[in-house]
């Protein structure tokens, strides 16, 4: 019995190589779409300048994506340090705001602001808020959005 079940696994083992072997690199095109909507929450809780860009231009490469296009929903949440990418007083004006003309969701932490005593006229006018970023991701991954923490 021991034998007939090992040459079984050694079998199934055997074919899932072979069927993976002939899959050329060439040949593969990334996954394909199924649904007809996509959720993403990308989180930012850093001010480094690269993170932050980087962040950004990950969120435009989504929406730019072929396979996502139209279909895919985002929303930039931001608490802790990351509250750089919205002050007036940083480059991030004209990022931002391109990326919200596209559907992108801007949100910004209560809390974040609470304990850095920012004031909201510190930040772009055309930013939203949530109660906490933490609880805005915890909440959003319950609904079934995929989180991103570049």
């Amino acid at each position: 019995m021991k034998t007939i079940l090992l040459l079984t696994v050694s079998f199934l083992m055997t074919a899932a190589i072979t069927v993976n072997a002939q899959k050329k690199p060439a040949e593969f095109h990334g996954a394909t779409p199924t649904k007809a909507h996509y959720q993403v929450v990308y989180q930012l809780n850093t001010d480094d300048d690269g993170k932050i860009k980087g962040t950004l231009r990950n969120i435009q490469n989504a929406l730019d994506d072929p396979r996502l296009k139209g279909k895919l929903e985002v929303e930039l949440v931001v608490h802790g340090a990351g509250v750089a990418v919205y002050r007036t007083d940083k480059p991030y004006e004209e990022l931002v705001k391109g990326l919200q003309s596209r559907g992108v969701i801007l949100a910004m932490c209560e809390n974040t602001m609470r304990e850095r005593k920012i004031d909201k006229k510190e930040l772009f006018p055309f930013v939203s808020y949530v109660p906490s970023g933490n609880g805005e991701l915890i909440l959003r991954q319950q609904e079934g959005w995929a989180i991103m923490h570049p």
